[in-house]
């Protein structure tokens, strides 16, 4: 193994693989123990990630689907939208769920209490950070610089999250709060991106928009249902962006590749064509790749976070969540100065 070949491979993928372990830090927010994490992290990175990114980009059953029951190149996902977001977002799930809510996040009667973000600037910043990220992560899933479709994988990238702003700007300031909320302006953004993650070197600019589009919207609605319906508390939205958004993107892949790019990919020739281009086949192929990712990444995520529960625990204690875990869990104060033990004593519902 030791070959530039497999360590750039290698290297590419780890990074990946990170961005998977990472996403439900968001959804587990102010309450995850650290010890969790890291034993978490250690089975993702060694178990969940590799076994399903191997069916799907190792030549594994997923990848197959195509040259062996003749559904359109098998399932695709040119950058991540299943192998990373939705991965992270089901685990996201599973890990939120068996956490539990914040204190004071329900009340008595589950109406949810807003708890605002600590730096909302700070938080922008990062969304154009993740951004400009991106262009990494979409455009050089190429892997060889000599392959022109490279620029539509990228013009496609920023045309998708630029739409899914959008939308969730004005679905928010025009049907929900009438406000264009910046928290949800930038989860848009983001979940234009992890929806085109894996269509965008298989559609063209228009359907790139549409597709952010969609998302934007598909965002904000999944975030209502998943605190408003399920009662799960996700601090950051990160079900419903990567989640959701996850699951969508592959399935925008089978709906509007175009057929101008893909032969060859997984042993089948021809280009790659998705249902509005005259292969349901393909979109088949992408419905059982979710499928499957919701079945097994949420089998074996239970599976691990119920061990970590039954060993170390996942949950901080409630003092040491309400007054922050900077202390508690890392041992060194994140905002030296600013103390939050006002309310220490106020008892909250949980």
């Amino acid at each position: 193994v030791y070959d530039v070949a497999v360590f750039t491979l290698f290297l590419f993928q780890m990074v990946f693989m990170d961005t998977t372990a990472t996403i439900p830090t968001g959804a587990m927010a102010e309450r995850w123990k650290y010890s969790s994490f890291f034993i978490y992290g250690l089975a993702v990175g060694s178990i969940i990630y590799p076994i399903y990114g191997n069916w799907v980009w190792g030549g594994g059953w997923l990848a197959t689907l195509g040259s062996n029951f003749g559904l359109g190149h098998g399932h695709l996902d040119y950058a991540g939208s299943s192998v990373v977001h939705l991965t992270g977002g089901v685990l996201a799930f599973v890990g939120a769920k068996m956490l539990g809510p914040r204190l004071g996040k329900f009340n008595k009667d589950g109406s949810a209490n807003a708890i605002p973000g600590h730096n909302i600037p700070l938080g922008i910043l990062g969304s154009f950070v993740l951004a400009f990220c991106w262009f990494a992560f979409n455009a050089g899933s190429s892997l060889a610089g000599g392959d022109l479709r490279i620029a539509v994988a990228a013009v496609n990238t920023m045309i998708a999250s630029a739409t899914g702003a959008l939308a969730a700007t004005l679905y928010m300031w025009l049907f929900k709060t009438k406000k264009p909320d910046p928290t949800m302006m930038c989860n848009g953004l983001l979940a234009g991106l992890v929806a085109i993650t894996a269509p965008c070197a298989f559609v063209g600019v228009e359907s790139a928009a549409l597709i952010g589009l969609i998302a934007g919207i598909l965002v904000i609605e999944v975030t209502f249902f998943v605190e408003g319906k399920l009662k799960i508390d996700d601090p950051v939205g990160a079900i419903a962006v990567h989640g959701a958004n996850g699951a969508f993107g592959c399935l925008a892949l089978g709906l509007f590749a175009d057929g101008t790019y893909g032969d060859g990919l997984n042993g089948v020739a021809g280009n790659v064509n998705g249902l509005f281009y005259g292969d349901a086949g393909q979109f088949f192929a992408e419905f059982i790749g979710v499928a499957t990712n919701l079945i097994y990444v949420g089998l074996i995520g239970w599976v691990v976070f119920k061990i970590i529960d039954k060993t170390v625990g996942n949950r901080v204690p409630a003092d040491a969540e309400l007054r922050g875990l900077d202390i508690p869990e890392m041992g060194v104060d994140g905002y030296s100065g600013i103390k939050m033990d006002k309310n220490i004593d106020t008892p909250l519902s949980r």
